[in-house]
């Protein structure tokens, strides 16, 4: 028994010698490749454990290593390759790759004593990649931009753990006072970035094959990112993404669709996203491009994403983007201003009054792109509740209420609808100049009555005699409530011994 197994592995080892030689003879340089890839996998064997390195999504140090292709550990010895001004030309596209590959070895950061060696190799490789592509010597050929495109996805897609944030903690600090939290491996991702920023603006790479690998996936991966909560990651995410919609037209649908998707899962489901400003603000660029007339589609993108993100109670995180959206909508087509009007009513804070006053600035920035037809549609119930801002008892609510009347367009659009509006407000008007406790609320008050008064006299004074009339009523109604109930507490009193319900007509 113990003869035949011996038997069976000698001409085992037999077939393999013969292999070997044959495939010697078909590429004579492929053995010394194979004894070079094991000197180079026994040397860092040596110098990283597996635990050091996290293994890149598409890691081909080795094209025919099929554990490489499926994103496997690799063994391989991270040396720092040749300068690209230490090789010819005709070497330095295959130089490129190879550094390419290199960069997809991604290190762990949350140890900072681990791999420091390799960790300023692969800083150097990627810096020596970004003067590479800025000089506009690299050919972004297919394969090219593929072991770039998996380099770039190894870096950068990853799993992002956010500290769990409360928008109840946001209102209550200055944003810009909190200390943003920033990723350890920034040194490595910020070089990435510049890199994949320089490959999308470099005229060598063109869009109709790089489109191939900057798919739907890869944009997805993109805007995964824009919640991680270092501010520098989400600046350079602005800016590669508005480059990707402006470079890749077949992407604009898509990027514009996903973005709504972003808005309704945080408007609607969880109230927690970090790069909603950032995003509005790529938005705010993209709405300043659209063809007159507007299509339908961004009218509905207006009506169901942008005007709900006024719901959320941190609206102070994106509010100026937001705004400056709306306004450019409103800009673009001033039919819309009845239904951003709308919906800024429709979304107005009850208790909230920092949110209000935010409320109010937008509302004028509409307001002054509203033209006559669009206001008078929504007149009525606009000012109904600016009646109801101007009698806040917080004094920055009425006050910026107040200060629509500095503003010739608002000013002249009430002017125009004056025997609507004044009927309205004047009741808050007459309030505000009796009881209002701030002093500088009292004066701006007065001199917007004056304004009425100075315009048009006769409906001024009939306003105020109906006002006088509806004051007496409630005067009269609530003396009469009053004297209900004295009369109710003597029968009570009196009664007070018995048991005998008490009766009052």
């Amino acid at each position: 028994m113990i003869k035949q197994i011996l038997n069976k592995v000698s001409r085992k080892q037999s077939k393999i010698s013969r292999n070997q030689e044959t495939l010697g003879t078909q590429n004579p340089n492929l053995t010394s490749c194979s004894s070079k890839r094991s000197d180079f996998a026994s040397g860092i064997s040596r110098k990283l454990s597996s635990s050091d390195i996290s293994a890149p999504l598409n890691p081909r140090f080795n094209p025919n290593d099929t554990n490489a292709r499926n994103g496997g550990h690799v063994s391989v010895s991270y040396e720092s390759l040749p300068s690209f001004r230490d090789v010819s030309s005709s070497e330095k596209q295959n130089l490129f790759i190879k550094k390419v590959i290199m960069c997809s070895v991604i290190f762990d950061f949350t140890d900072p004593t681990k791999n420091l060696k390799e960790k300023e190799i692969k800083r150097q490789t990627l810096l020596e990649l970004v003067d590479f592509v800025a000089s506009g010597n690299v050919k972004f050929t297919e394969p090219v931009m593929q072991e770039f495109v998996k380099m770039v996805s190894a870096n950068l897609f990853r799993e992002l753990t956010p500290q769990p944030r409360d928008c109840k903690i946001l209102e209550s600090y200055d944003l810009e006072e909190e200390p943003p939290s920033m990723d350890l491996s920034w040194p490595h991702l910020q070089i990435v970035y510049e890199l994949l920023l320089r490959f999308i603006a470099s005229p060598e790479a063109d869009a109709k094959i790089a489109k191939k690998f900057i798919d739907h996936y890869f944009v997805l991966k993109l805007l995964d990112l824009f919640d991680s909560e270092d501010p520098r990651e989400r600046e350079y995410l602005k800016t590669i993404l508005h480059r990707v919609y402006g470079k890749f037209m077949v992407h604009r649908p898509f990027i514009r669709k996903s973005i709504n998707n972003i808005f309704y899962r945080f408007v609607l489901e969880t109230e927690k996203h970090n790069g909603v400003a950032e995003l509005l603000e790529i938005l705010g660029s993209i709405v300043n491009g659209f063809a007159l007339p507007l299509k339908e589609e961004h009218k509905l993108f207006l009506a169901r994403a942008l005007i709900p993100l006024h719901k959320p109670r941190c609206l102070a995180m994106y509010h100026q983007q937001l705004s400056y959206c709306i306004t450019q909508f409103v800009e673009k087509d001033c039919k819309l201003a009845d239904m951003v009007i709308r919906g800024l009513l429709k979304y107005w804070p009850v208790t909230n009054s920092s949110k209000e006053i935010m409320f109010l600035g937008e509302l004028e920035e509409v307001l002054e792109a509203t033209q006559q037809p669009q206001f008078h549609r929504c007149m009525v119930p606009l000012f109904k509740q600016i009646a109801r801002c101007l009698n806040s008892l917080h004094f920055q609510v009425a006050e910026r209420a107040l200060f629509f009347w500095n503003n010739d367009h608002i000013e002249s659009l009430i002017r125009q609808n004056r025997k609507v509006i004044l009927p309205i407000i004047f009741p808050a008007l007459e309030r505000n100049g009796r009881y209002h406790w701030n002093q500088a609320v009292h004066g701006l008050t007065l001199n917007v009555r004056k304004i009425f008064f100075d315009l048009d006299p006769e409906l001024f004074n009939e306003c105020l005699l109906n006002f006088q009339e509806e004051e007496a009523k409630e005067e009269k109604i609530q003396s009469r409530r009053e004297s209900t109930w004295k009369h109710l507490e003597e029968i009570a009193a009196h009664k007070a011994s018995s048991n005998e319900a008490v009766l009052v007509n």
